[in-house]
């Protein structure tokens, strides 16, 4: 096994859920980690129930209502989506 397949094999996400301001991921070896929500311009429009219909894949989480996702690599590696501003650049 390579060292990439080794290190996505940890960092299989197990869980995934939103709150109202952060994506939180629990991963296969124990860890979690959490991003701002703002980071992902296309969950915006979503109301609760959507932004927690959230599938699982092998490297990232997935939803399904505006047919996106992310990699939990991105989320590690501090990689926002396209167009994503901090809520008080976006409010002015």
């Amino acid at each position: 096994m390579t060292s990439l397949a080794f290190e996505t094999d940890e960092m299989r996400p197990i869980k995934a859920w939103c709150t109202h301001d952060e994506v939180h991921v629990s991963l296969a070896d124990g860890r979690s980690i959490a991003t701002p929500l703002w980071w992902y311009p296309f969950l915006a429009a979503l109301n609760e129930a959507e932004l927690n219909d959230i599938e699982l894949m092998y490297e990232g989480i997935w939803w399904p209502a505006v047919d996106e996702g992310i990699s939990v690599k991105s989320m590690f590696r501090g990689r926002k989506a396209p167009g994503a501003m901090p809520p008080s650049v976006a409010a002015e």
